[in-house]
């Protein structure tokens, strides 16, 4: 067996020689085969490569699809949704179907005219002039989309619907029916008040302008005899409006040329009141007069001639004179004043100086 191996090996060296030339030729082919197969592989792993990236791309367009495919079934959902509250918006508001809202206002419908247009050729045809009424238009959504803004605007101005409109309107039309006979009367009151006020004003108009004179003139006489050679008057603020008028005092005792009440003494004071209220009392006598303590800032001489009107007032009027003044008492009827006896209880005492003729129009004097 060993021996026929070695032959034979033998006979491959012996043959060897001659086949070298073809087994290069298969090497060579088998390397350009090969090389083609490389190439080959080179090129369909680039196609792969580009499949791949095309599979990619196709994939994100994919993808992005997908999401635009979602989105609109989300918007058409969203949109449905939208219709299906639009309908019942319509439906409760308008109580339509919204076949009929279409067909009635729908896009292929014109628009009438509007409301200020209409208007506006009515007052033109009133004129009298020659004007042709207003066209409907054909649907512009954005001119329609502002009217319904405008219109909106204008709802919600005027506010929700009151169901209790009608009844509140009656209740407020009767209270303005009750306060309008309230405001009449109150305005047929005013009226009187004024025509009253009026009549008031003249009374006292007349009044006032017959008092002031007579008391004018009396006091004019009665400071004369106080203030033998002085003088004294009374001088209106204000002739032009004797309602409003005030009264000012000038008094000018003799050998003075003062006027104002300010400039003069205590007792000139004094007097020139004095002749102001006897003035008064003469000018509209009473049937009693009470005085206090009147001549309390008088000298002597002055107090004499107080006295002279005291007999003067004292002939149509009593007069009740409190006093501490010893001449004011000598010329009474009837002293009353209060004595403390010995025994240091108080009394009321009287005195009685002249006739019991005398004692309904004379004079009393009460003496502390």
């Amino acid at each position: 067996m060993t021996g026929a191996r070695v032959g034979e090996a033998a006979l491959r060296v012996l043959i060897a020689p001659d086949c070298f030339g073809d087994t290069l030729t298969a090497v060579e082919a088998a390397q350009a085969a090969r090389d083609h197969l490389d190439e080959v592989r080179t090129g369909h792993t680039a196609g792969v490569a580009e499949l791949k990236t095309q599979v990619g791309q196709l994939t994100a367009q994919l993808d992005g699809l997908r999401d635009a495919v979602h989105r609109d079934e989300m918007a058409k959902a969203q949109a449905a949704m939208r219709i299906e509250q639009l309908e019942e918006q319509i439906a409760e508001q308008f109580a339509i179907n919204p076949e009929d809202l279409i067909a009635e206002y729908g896009p292929d419908v014109p628009m009438p005219p509007s409301a200020l247009e209409l208007s506006e050729y009515e007052d033109a045809k009133a004129r009298g002039e020659l004007v042709v009424a207003p066209a409907p238009m054909p649907y512009d959504r954005a001119t329609q989309e502002r009217r319904a803004k405008q219109a909106q605007r204008d709802l919600n101005t005027l506010g929700k619907v009151n169901p209790l409109a009608l009844e509140e309107f009656a209740a407020l039309e009767e209270r303005y029916s009750f306060l309008s006979a309230q405001l009449e009367d109150v305005k047929a009151a005013r009226a009187d008040l004024l025509q009253v006020v009026d009549d008031v004003d003249a009374r006292i108009l007349e009044v006032f302008t017959q008092a002031y004179a007579d008391v004018e003139r009396e006091f004019a006489e009665v400071f004369g005899r106080l203030f033998p050679g002085g003088e004294g008057r009374l001088v209106l603020t204000d002739p032009s409006d004797m309602l409003t008028t005030g009264v000012e005092v000038e008094a000018r005792p003799p050998g003075k040329k003062v006027k104002r009440l300010s400039l003069l003494s205590g007792g000139e004071k004094s007097l020139t009141a004095v002749a102001m209220l006897v003035a008064i009392f003469r000018a509209r006598p009473s049937p009693f007069y009470v005085m206090d303590e009147v001549e309390a800032a008088l000298d002597d001489t002055n107090l004499q001639r107080l006295i002279g009107l005291f007999e003067q007032l004292r002939e149509r009027s009593q007069l009740i004179v409190i006093t501490h003044q010893k001449p004011t008492m000598e010329v009474a009827d009837a002293l009353y004043g209060v004595s403390m006896r010995g025994d240091g209880i108080t009394q009321v005492i009287s005195q009685r100086l002249r006739g019991q003729n005398l004692i309904t129009t004379g004079s009393a004097t009460a003496s502390d």
